[in-house]
């Protein structure tokens, strides 16, 4: 019987933050198409997300057995005041969102990602 493993690689925000947008989409897809799974602190800003998934579907046909790629975040949410709201928001303009996890991984490998407030479930594909 053959083994398999599976890989989950953490990055740390301060890996990502002086980066630019290219550069992080760069070095995200190169560890996904390593066969890994990325477990990323903070989350990508909406355009970096869109490029990911458009960079994917530009390499689905050109690189034997990729699929492209699943994407999940979970964000922290809770109850704030008006002025907690705003320091928050001034916070993550400054240093980025920290508080959220972003999980990014092979189609090849995750058959699906459920998230609801407090979770993340990620289904994995049988490997054989």
């Amino acid at each position: 019987m053959a083994s398999t493993k599976l890989t989950i690689q953490f990055i740390p925000y301060s890996e990502i933050d002086g980066l630019s947008s290219g550069e992080r989409i760069k070095k995200l897809l190169k560890i996904v198409l390593s066969d890994k799974i990325v477990v990323l602190q903070g989350k990508l800003k909406a355009e970096e997300e869109a490029r990911l998934i458009e960079d994917t579907m530009a390499m689905i046909g050109h690189i034997k057995g990729f699929k492209g790629v699943e994407l999940a975040v979970l964000s922290h949410k809770s109850a704030s005041t008006f002025m907690t709201g705003v320091k928050s928001g001034i916070a993550k303009f400054l240093v980025g969102d920290r508080e959220s996890m972003t999980i990014i991984g092979p189609a090849s490998t995750i058959r699906e990602i459920k998230k609801d407030p407090s979770k993340l479930e990620v289904m994995l594909k049988s490997r054989r």
